[in-house]
């Protein structure tokens, strides 16, 4: 651990090293926002508002029903199947509220991906879409979901816009549409819930094996969303967020929905984050002043021709996670809009975020910036993950703070692999399985994720966001990705998959001569695919396992 955090010294003035979080829980920060600006615009979806005094009513009403009508006892577990709809907020504070656990679920997910996911979680309700119901009533049987709520998409579009919907749920038993359950009586009974209480299971880690639930308590998530409104200094009754990210991700719920609760904001709902040119319309319609994001979003709008048609100079921070941002996309954003981009760092099991660069402070292009008031980070050795390292030495990422997890749901090993007691005491720390390092300014730096590590035939470790980072400087490269190729018992080598700007060509020899000009000899992808676009999970971040497995794929079939 960094005992003297040099990282302080770059704080702005408005970021303290602590601080004083209140006592409270997100469901009754609602309801303080409520009172304080019952009038301002809490939810803004195809052009119908929600007021705060009317979204902390309809909470109420869901909540009503979930405890009265449907059983809810607290602790239970409620799955949110939904896309960017008001019927999400209105959910998951709603069974917040209720005392149940939400657990937040990919709308795109197949069958065998939500039956898991309903599985391991023991959800006992489920709130999901009418276009999407089929597949839930396909999958109920072998879960443990005594209720399924059905929602329409178009239940908050302007009346001219409402499309009729022939879904009959008349004779599937305890399913319910989502309109007749929030008719009834606001006048709910507290349920009484504790920082320690878990409030979402948020599951992660489908990617490279059996995804993982995170248990983010009461506590985890109320105090990330401080940490992250001090941090981007957002002023109270006064933020309009872009809410572009999926808020069943963990980084879209922090950072777009529960900063807004708790600042009394806006949040603008984007039903479909790949609409572009929806997203430049509502910029332009609707001046929103924050935009967390990831990059393949910034990308997208740099590339659009249009761009500058849109009124974009209304947005003054944007904060980008999930992937490394390349310094090109970055400058490029910054030019064409006049906000400021940052990057910084998160992932799931710390609620999100716990490092970030200063919104209008120092920012160091190429790093991850700062880790945030009351976040502690290490760096350990990448073989025991008990040595200590000094700034500017290469290590595994570790992670305390309040922020961080209480463990993950019902898989013991799996939490005492991933929370680590420190030696002296105190809160344990969280291995990130991502490589770092610090400068002597407390800045941070991404080297790559652990598992992604290319182990050279050389004997040396080959990092694939640096090989990356070379081929997006390329002027005909859009995007890029590498991965290590297994080559018998001599290590693995480099291959690079390769999606160019529209309207460019380049080849691959060009690309390779290209990277030996930047990179050591050892990092130099031997081979480059062409791809129209590369496997990406929901917020845009590429799947390099996915390409490694697909390359195996190959090798097994030419070995066959």
């Amino acid at each position: 651990m960094f005992a003297d955090k040099p990282w302080l010294e770059f704080y702005e003035s408005h970021v303290p090293e602590h601080i004083d979080y209140p006592c409270t829980v997100l469901p009754d920060v609602l309801r303080d926002s409520a009172r304080a600006y019952p009038d301002h615009t809490a939810i803004l979806y195809r052009g119908t508002r929600l007021s705060y005094q009317a979204f902390d009513e309809v909470v109420d009403r869901f909540a009503v029903e979930l405890l009265q009508r449907l059983g809810l006892r607290k602790g239970d577990r409620v799955a949110l199947h939904l896309p960017n709809c008001p019927q999400f907020p209105i959910a998951y504070y709603a069974t917040l509220r209720a005392g149940g656990i939400v657990v937040p679920c990919n709308p795109l997910y197949q069958a065998h991906e939500m039956t898991h996911q309903l599985c391991d979680s023991g959800a006992k309700i489920i709130v999901t879409l009418a276009d999407i119901y089929p597949l839930i009533k396909q999958i109920r049987a072998e879960t443990e979901l005594r209720h399924v709520i059905v929602a329409n998409l178009d239940t908050y579009f302007p009346p001219e816009l409402k499309e009729e919907n022939d879904l009959d749920i008349s004779g599937d038993a305890d399913t319910h549409w989502f309109t007749d359950l929030v008719k009834g009586s606001a006048d709910l009974q507290p349920v009484e819930v504790t920082w320690e209480d878990t409030a979402a299971l948020m599951y992660t880690g489908g990617t490279t094996g059996i995804s993982k639930g995170a248990q983010l308590t009461h506590k985890n998530i109320l105090v990330n969303a401080y940490q992250c409104k001090v941090w981007i200094n957002a002023a109270q009754g006064q933020e309009i967020t872009l809410t572009q990210l999926p808020l069943f991700h963990v980084y879209g719920m922090t950072t777009c929905m529960n900063v807004s609760v708790l600042v009394a904001g806006a949040m603008i709902l984007i039903p479909d984050p790949r609409d572009i040119a929806d997203v430049l319309q509502t910029i332009d319609e609707f001046r929103p002043t924050l935009y967390p994001g990831v990059p393949v979003m910034y990308l997208a709008i740099t590339e659009r021709p249009d761009v500058a048609e849109c009124y974009t100079h209304s947005i003054k921070a944007c904060l980008s996670g999930a992937a490394g941002l390349p310094v090109g996309v970055q400058r490029r954003f910054q030019e064409l809009t006049g906000a400021r981009l940052v990057e910084g760092y998160g992932l799931t099991e710390a609620s999100p975020v716990a490092i970030a660069n200063p919104i209008f402070g120092q920012d160091r292009i190429g790093t991850i910036g700062l880790p945030w008031p009351d976040t502690e980070v290490k760096i350990v050795d990448l073989d025991t993950g008990e040595q200590e390292l000094d700034m500017d030495e290469i290590g595994e990422l570790c992670i305390r703070g309040p922020q961080v997890m209480k463990g993950y749901w019902n898989m013991p090993s799996e939490t005492a692999n991933a929370l680590r007691p420190d030696p002296v005491g105190g809160a344990p720390w969280l291995y990130t399985g991502d490589i770092a390092m610090m400068d002597e300014d407390g800045y941070f730096q991404i080297v790559d994720r652990k598992k992604d590590m290319i182990l050279g035939g050389s004997g040396y470790n080959v990092y694939p966001r640096e090989i990356e980072d070379v081929l997006c400087t390329h002027p005909g490269v859009l995007e890029a990705a590498a991965v290590g190729i297994p080559v018998g018992t001599r290590g693995e080598r480099v291959k690079a998959y390769v999606v160019l700007r529209a309207g460019q060509s380049t080849t691959e020899e060009e690309l390779i001569a290209f990277c030996r000009e930047n990179l050591a000899a050892y990092k130099v992808p031997r081979t480059i695919e062409f791809r129209d676009d590369l496997p990406k999970n929901i917020v845009g971040k590429v799947l390099r396992r996915v390409l490694a497995a697909e390359e195996l794929k190959k090798q097994d079939w030419i070995a066959e």
